[in-house]
Formats: C-alpha cells, sequence, structure tokens
C-alpha cells in the first residue's frame, strides 16, 4: 500500500487477535454527513479505494470524489475497484481456464516466464452447469444423469482439474456438490475476509465477481458482488482494477410483511415487474426498511439473485442479526463474530432509525404481494397467478392474430377464461403414453406443459421453498393426485444440504412419488440443460403444430432457452411448479379452477393442498441447522468417485491436443481493429431484447447446424454433441453457434427463424457462419444492427468472442446491457449507441447499406463517432452515434484489440 492520504488505518482487536483495517469513522470527523448517510454499496466502494491507493490507480481525488458522491447526479466519476474474490462456474470457468492456459502458452512462445500467469486474487470455479436432465422420474436419475454427465465433460474436468492443480489461488467445487450461487452464499463467503499484506493482519468486506449475471445473490447476505463477462473476470484475476463510474444507488424501503400463502418467489416477480418499469439498469439497488426484519437471508437472496432480470448491477441487503444468525446457522461462526465486529466498527450495521441518501426512494409494501407467475418469455413479465390463463391465451392468440378477438372475447364472457379454450383455438395431438404394465392414449393441446422443473439457484437455496414444495407434494398424493403423464418433470436443488433436510422430514419420498426425483446437484433445466423429450412426445407435439409449455422455478425464461420445442416459458415458486405439473396445461385458473378429482371423486383446489404457513415454519425450524451444513461442506473439494479417478498431466504448460471440447484459444494474441473502416457492411439486424442467448445459445444444437457440422466432420455422432455450454472450450465449435439461436430473428430474413442471414454482394442466403467466412474472404468489415437492451441475459462472454471471431467490428444498438457492452469492449469490439431517439426504423435503415465510420481511431471515452449509411438507391445517411467505450482503461483494451492481449503485452514488458 502506498497511500493512505487520509490516515485511516486502525487496528481491531477482535478476542486474542488484532487486525488492522481502514475506519470509515476517521473519515467522519473531517466529513462528517457525507460518510455517515453514504449507501452501504458506496462505502463497501470506499474502504476498496482507501485500501488500494496508490497514486497511480487509485488517487487522493478519486476517494474524496466517491465521499463527495451527488446521488442526483450522472455517472461521471470512474474509480477502480478491486475485488477481494472471484467466482466461476463452468459453462464460463472453462474458457477463463482455457484463456489463462494458453496466455502461458503464448508468453511462453514469447520467452516469457509462463509461471508469471496465475490468479492474483483468491478464485472460486465451481462444476454446476454441466449436469442434464437425460433420465428423470426414476430412483437412479441423480446415477444416471452423473454418470453421463462425466461420460461428456471428461475432456473439460481433466483441464479443471490440471488447472487445480496448477493455478495458484484456484480452488475447485467438483460436479454434483451444488450451484455455484448457492454454495457461495452457504459456504463460500466469509462476508469479512481477513489478508496478510506486509506481516500486517487486514480484515476487509468479502467482495466478488463472478463471471454469472446472478453473482448479485450473495447480496442477500450483505456481500457486495455483481456479475462479470469471463473476460473481465480474467483481469480481476491477474490483478487489473475493474473501471467503475461511481453509480446512482436506488434505495427500496420495504414495510409491512408477506400475506399466508405468499413466497419470496412472488416477492421477487413483483420486484423485477417494478424495478423494469422503474428502470434501474446500471444502478445499485440498497433494500432497507421495517419490512427488512420479516425477510430471511434465503428470502433476501432470492431477490438479490434476480439483480440482472430487474437490471440493476446489484440488489444489495444490509448486514444485521438474521444474517450473522444464518452464518452461524451455516457453521461459520468465527467468521460471524468478525463480521458483527468489524460492520459495527465501520458504522454499516444495519440500523432501522438510520437514514441514508439515496439517488431515488421507492416504497414496497410487502402485504400488497400477490401469488404470482412470469411469462411467456420474460421475468418482467409478471402475472398475478389468478391472470395465468389471461397470459397463456394472449400469448397463444399472438401466435395466431386471426383468432385474437375471440379469444378475448371468450375471455370476458367467461368471467376469467376458459378450461378448454386452447383446445377450441385449434389443434389436437394424441400421445401414446407406456408404463409397466399398460399403454394407453392421451389428448394434448395448444399449452400442454412439457417440463415442470424445480430448478435454479434463486429459490433452491430457499428452505421455506423447498419445505413448501414438498409438502404441496404430500397433500396432493394424499388427495389421490398424480402429476401427468406427458410432464417432463425434475428436481435439481443448488447443494446437497436441501435433499438432506427434505429427506429428515420425510418430504423427498413424497416428491420421487410425484415423479419429482433428484435429477442433479446443478443448473439444470434454468440453464437449458433440461435434456431430450421422448421422441413420441415431440412427435405427437410438432404432427399437431402444438404451442407447449415448461414451468420452472428458475429465474431466465427467454425463447428456446429452456427447450427448442417449447413454445413458453413461466417462472414460479417450486410449489407452484408441483401444482401446474398435476394439471399439465397452462390454460388453466389454479386461484378458481380444480386440479383434479380424489379418490372419493371429491374436487381439489390448489387452495386444499397448499401447505400450511405454520407447519413449514416448524419443519424448517426442526431440520435446517448448522450441523447438517457442517457436515455436508466438510469435505466439500474432494469430489465424487468420478472426479477423483480422472487423471491430469503434472506438466505446468498444458499439453493441447485434437480434444472437440478444448482448443486452445486464439484471444491473447489477438491484434487491434480499433481503426476507422469503409464498405462495411450487416450481418444482423435486429430489434429489441437481443439476448446473450440469441447471440450465444446454450443448449443443445442439431447435425445441420454450423457447430453440427463441423463436429460431424470430426467424426462426432449427433448423440454425442452435448450442449453449446459444454463445448465453450473450443473456440471452432462456439465460433459456428454465434447468433444461431432457432427463435433468432434476423429482418434481413424476414419470415425466416434462426441463425441466418443474406450474404450481400451476391444476395444469397445463407448461415451467419458461413456469410461471415465469406465476407472475410473478401477483407469486408461486418456490422451488427439493433435496437433496446442489446446483450442483456446471461454474462456470456462468447456472445462477445463469436462476434469478434466473425469478423464484427462494431455494435449498432439503441442501448447495451452492462456486462455485454463491457464484454464487446475487453473483446476489441466497439459498442455504438443511437443518439436523440434515432433508431434504425426511424433512420429508414433496411439492412442494405454499405457503412462506414470517421473516429474510431481516435475516439475517447462515450466520445462521438460519424457513420455513414449508403444505399444503391442512392439512400444517404451520416449519424452521429457515441461510443460506449465507457472508460481510459477500456479505451486501453479496445486499442490493444482485447483485455487478454493488453494484459500479456502488460506483463511480457515488466521482464
Amino acid at each position: 500500500m502506498i497511500g493512505n492520504s487520509f490516515q485511516t488505518k486502525k487496528n481491531l482487536v477482535i478476542g486474542p487477535d488484532t487486525f488492522c483495517y481502514h475506519s470509515l469513522e476517521v473519515l467522519e470527523k473531517d466529513f462528517g454527513e457525507n460518510i455517515r448517510t453514504l449507501p452501504i454499496s458506496l462505502c463497501v466502494l470506499l474502504e476498496n479505494i482507501l485500501r488500494n491507493e496508490d497514486e497511480k490507480n487509485i488517487r487522493k481525488q478519486d476517494i474524496e470524489a466517491l465521499i463527495n458522491w451527488n446521488p442526483s447526479a450522472s455517472p461521471d466519476y470512474e474509480i477502480q475497484f478491486t475485488p477481494a474474490r472471484v467466482l466461476l462456474q463452468d459453462f464460463t470457468g472453462v474458457p477463463v481456464i482455457a484463456d489463462l492456459t494458453a496466455m502461458r502458452s503464448e508468453l511462453e512462445r514469447r520467452n516469457g516466464n509462463p509461471m508469471k500467469i496465475n490468479p492474483l486474487q483468491p478464485v472460486d470455479l465451481v462444476i454446476d452447469h454441466s449436469v442434464q436432465v437425460d433420465s428423470f422420474g426414476k430412483a437412479d436419475s441423480i446415477k444416471i444423469n452423473t454418470e453421463h454427465e462425466f461420460e461428456r465433460n471428461n475432456e473439460r474436468y481433466q483441464l479443471l482439474k490440471w488447472a487445480q492443480k496448477t493455478f495458484k489461488n484456484l480452488r475447485v467445487v467438483p460436479p454434483s456438490t451444488g450451484i455455484c450461487h448457492q454454495v457461495n452464499l452457504e459456504h463460500l463467503s466469509p462476508v469479512v475476509t481477513v489478508r496478510e499484506v506486509h506481516n500486517d493482519r487486514w480484515l476487509i468486506p468479502d467482495t466478488v465477481f463472478g463471471t454469472d449475471s446472478h453473482t448479485p445473490m450473495i447480496n442477500g447476505l450483505g456481500v457486495l458482488g455483481w456479475g462479470v463477462g469471463g473476460i473481465e473476470a480474467e483481469a480481476a484475476m491477474l490483478g487489473q482494477p475493474s473501471s467503475l463510474l461511481i453509480p446512482q444507488v436506488v434505495g427500496v424501503r420495504f414495510v409491512g410483511q408477506l400475506p399466508i400463502g405468499v413466497t419470496a418467489t412472488d416477492l421477487v416477480l413483483s420486484i423485477t415487474e417494478i424495478l423494469r418499469r422503474k428502470g434501474v439498469v446500471g444502478k445499485f439497488v440498497e433494500y432497507f426498511g421495517p419490512g427488512i426484519s420479516k425477510l430471511s437471508i434465503a428470502d433476501r437472496a432470492t431477490v438479490s439473485n434476480m439483480s440482472p432480470e430487474y437490471g440493476a448491477t446489484v440488489g444489495l441487503f444490509p448486514v444485521d442479526e438474521v444474517t450473522l444468525e444464518y452464518m452461524r446457522m451455516t457453521g461459520r461462526n468465527e467468521e460471524a463474530r468478525r463480521t458483527e465486529v468489524y460492520f459495527k466498527a465501520q458504522n454499516l450495521f444495519f440500523d432501522p432509525l438510520k437514514e441514508r441518501r439515496y439517488s431515488e426512494v421507492l416504497q414496497i409494501d410487502l402485504s400488497s404481494i400477490h401469488p404470482s407467475l412470469a411469462g411467456p418469455a420474460r421475468p418482467q413479465d409478471r402475472w398475478n397467478l389468478s391472470e395465468g390463463q389471461k397470459s397463456w391465451q394472449i400469448f397463444l392468440a399472438g401466435q395466431k392474430p386471426a383468432i385474437l378477438n375471440s379469444t378475448l372475447e371468450r375471455w370476458k364472457a367467461d368471467g376469467g377464461g376458459s378450461q378448454t379454450s386452447s383446445k377450441t383455438i385449434s389443434g389436437t395431438s394424441t400421445y401414446e403414453v407406456s408404463e409397466v404394465n399398460r399403454s394407453f392414449n392421451v389428448e394434448l393441446t395448444h399449452g400442454s406443459i412439457l417440463i415442470a422443473a424445480i430448478t435454479s439457484c434463486t429459490n433452491t437455496s430457499n428452505p421455506t421453498l423447498m419445505i413448501g414444495a414438498g409438502l404441496i407434494a404430500r397433500n396432493a398424493l394424499r388427495r389421490g393426485l398424480s402429476v401427468k403423464p406427458w410432464v417432463k418433470t425434475s428436481f435439481a436443488p443448488g447443494s446437497q444440504v436441501v435433499t438432506d433436510y427434505l429427506q429428515a422430514a420425510g418430504l423427498m419420498k413424497e416428491l420421487d412419488d410425484l415423479r419429482f426425483n433428484l435429477v442433479g446437484y446443478g443448473c439444470t433445466t434454468c440453464i437449458g440443460n433440461s435434456g431430450p423429450l421422448d421422441p413420441s412426445l415431440v412427435e405427437a407435439i410438432e404432427k399437431g403444430g402444438l404451442l407447449s409449455v415448461s414451468v420452472l422455478s428458475g429465474n431466465r425464461n427467454f425463447e428456446a432457452r429452456i427447450n427448442p420445442l417449447v413454445s413458453a416459458n413461466y417462472l414460479m415458486s417450486p410449489p407452484l411448479v408441483v401444482a401446474y405439473a398435476l394439471v399439465g396445461h397452462m390454460d388453466i385458473d389454479l386461484t378458481k379452477h380444480p386440479l383434479g378429482q380424489d379418490q372419493n371423486g371429491q374436487t381439489v383446489f390448489l387452495r386444499d393442498i397448499w401447505p400450511d404457513p405454520l407447519e413449514v415454519e416448524t419443519l424448517v425450524r426442526k431440520f435446517v441447522d448448522h450441523e447438517r451444513f457442517e457436515r455436508i461442506y466438510k469435505n466439500i473439494s474432494v469430489g465424487s468417485e468420478e472426479w477423483r479417478k480422472i487423471e491430469t498431466s503434472d506438466n505446468l504448460i498444458y499439453q493441447w491436443n485434437d480434444s472437440t471440447y478444448i482448443q486452445e484459444p486464439p484471444f491473447p494474441a489477438l491484434k487491434s481493429i480499433d481503426q476507422d473502416f469503409t464498405g462495411g457492411r450487416v450481418l444482423g439486424l435486429f430489434g429489441d431484447s437481443i439476448t446473450t442467448d440469441h447471440i450465444s445459445p446454450a443448449g443443445s444444437f442439431n447435425e445441420h447446424s454450423a457447430a453440427g457440422i463441423y463436429l460431424k466432420n470430426l467424426g462426432v455422432h449427433p448423440n454425442d454433441f452435448n450442449s453449446y455450454g459444454s463445448r465453450r472450450g473450443n473456440h471452432h465449435v462456439m465460433w459456428r453457434g454465434t447468433f444461431a439461436n432457432v427463435r433468432l430473428q434476423n429482418q434481413l430474413v424476414p419470415g425466416k427463424k434462426g441463425g441466418w442471414t443474406i450474404y450481400f454482394p451476391k444476395m444469397l442466403e445463407m448461415n451467419i457462419f458461413d456469410a461471415a467466412e465469406a465476407y472475410a474472404k473478401d477483407k469486408t468489415p461486418l456490422v451488427v444492427i439493433a435496437g433496446k437492451e442489446y446483450g442483456s441475459g446471461s454474462s456470456r462472454d462468447w456472445a462477445a468472442k463469436g462476434v469478434r471471431l466473425l469478423g464484427v467490428r462494431a455494435i449498432l444498438a439503441e442501448s447495451f446491457e452492462r456486462i455485454h457492452r463491457s464484454n464487446l469492449v475487453g473483446m476489441g469490439v466497439v459498442p455504438l449507441e443511437f443518439l436523440d431517439g434515432a433508431t434504425a426504423t426511424n433512420l429508414g435503415l433496411s439492412g442494405l447499406e454499405i457503412i462506414s465510420t470517421q473516429g474510431l481511431n481516435k475516439v475517447e471515452p462515450r466520445g462521438k463517432v460519424l457513420v455513414t449509411f449508403e444505399r444503391a438507391d442512392g439512400f444517404r445517411k451520416e449519424v452521429q452515434m457515441r461510443s460506449r467505450i465507457d472508460t481510459p482503461n477500456e479505451l486501453k483494451y479496445y486499442r490493444s484489440g482485447g483485455i487478454l492481449p493488453y494484459i500479456l503485452r502488460q506483463i511480457s514488458h515488466d521482464e
């Protein structure tokens, strides 16, 4: 540490130990109210830059700028933030490790010291995204799926296990353990950590960069952390601070408490709707108010988890007695003591009477929240449970505009809808069900639910929701109800603790008996690993031209994410997932219509089997305890027998081979493309809300896709393709998978969905990869044009990497999602933003234009670039656009060809 301009270093005694820390209280003597009323999140940032002041990246004036934060001002001052820890999941972690490994190889080729490439910050990599739901509804589904997981991913796991042995500061959590966010919440985060620097032991707040957009889940524990792309995470791992504009902070004040029967899922879906409408993109959100005390850490984590869905960078809850109780309950007694003393010494321990300054304050009355679901394709499209049927009918009618009016008229005439409207609208199909002792036919209609999944970190971290799902299963069985035979059911909790307490409470058997058998510990359906559907079911759906549904307790429901065959996806609480699986279709109002009949012919409604809140609370208190957490997490790094059997080399330089999963990536050696261009062509013309799933899908792909053709040519059978997510260590696959989402609509090819475009010199319709290859031979620069929220969704670095490999020089959009914008810059691709309400539509752009730029070669952060559009018909427009290279550091990355070439050059120069 070079700085300490404000002399804030102090000692803090905790029992027999003495620690150093940077005291915010010292600053209060000079800055008074500015410190006392600063939002907690900004106080954590302040401690971070106080500790890292070096008169180069962080100067005295940077600290003063944060202290003098103006809540109402637009963000315009850049600081450098250094997280205490980096969290990786394997879909994003494999390419990160591959990039670091490639940097070693490249540095060796440059006659440098490859051992200089190591994480300089602690890194946790949790292998959680690779298990698929191949088997379901059976007692041994977990065993079968785990076997398939290791068979498919052995080459990827070899790399990760080699990295675990070779890289310093890297801790790997093996497969079949849990989801990274839940493991982070329950075990990994110390909230306050200890670092030794120059023989001093420092107490510092745990802060996290995670290569998953749902990293803010840890905000529920009072830990500041957010999602970044793998590219930005790599920079943090290698000691590069991250540029951050001091954000606006929106305060959300909770009052009241949730009504009986309303869950944390209902709350977060409501918050997502409210904050999306309000507009908090790029802002910090802090929760406070008297209602805070009514929310458990699991409830808070549920709300924080979906920060990316409501657009905020973070959704931070304060540290309070509930936090400490949770830490003790999860076996972190020593950390809890440190956390209490530290946060109280810093005046950051939550005081409901203390007012802090915010850019804006919203109040949410918890008592006003209703049972909810969200769909059919966006998390912010919330509906009251009573409107679920209406949502489906409107979606269905939107797919068939000719019957829109009759649908809505029928809705009104029925006083809320008809249970048979989907069948009435059009189309049925027969599906033969084969069971052990019999076969029979069932009739499928529009709205038939094909997938019902209790999955995802959002909700499986919440014991109240998990116990609730088990109880609704028990109550349904007691009334003789069963899941419809065409529904693919699955239960994939976020940690082994969940099944442990469910078994102790006697509820795993109930879920098993309803076919919600354990299928794996990891992110399954929510990430697109829902696995194959019965071929006969697929045939029936396709034959009838039916629009089908999935219901899941996840956080993402974008088009084609869950399963390419499923048309609509609804997010909901785990108990509601069970309820909808019982009826098997979406065209029902569960608040009014019956689920079925019991053994005695009595009508059964949802209210009849809904769990008693008192029983839920009793079971949670009895079976969710510290002994369970301590036992499960005691040997977390050991892994299963399959993991222990994986053999890896002891070489310090990875031996790249002909694996179809792992190939040496080219990114460390990329050259700069920061020059103006002429003769550019439009590769894709898109509308609003193009997500990273559209740009770089994570799910399955077929043999006719560019990636499928590539693998078939290498002798890989289509049954062994696995998923795009699992192939992220092979840039040849991911390059071909860019813009390959089957639901993507490129306006250059109207009426045809999927990864198609026009190759203009010859006006040929081609898949996007082949067109990009043809353009590369012509040395034609490429651009992509899009609408609002380009790049929303998961923090998927391949959505930027793949675009760079396709030869795209610039993305022209109305607005960008925060993480994806950063990722584009980190790959040397410039994001350009339309100004003053301009759009591709009102500018008259058709995608046929030839494009040139002026100003890229001398662009400054958020500076202007002149873009010229010309067509053969005489059309010409000159448009000023804003560069979304936001900070000086980002400009360095852009001019170097990306973050990795920049860092590699820095390391080479240091030798």
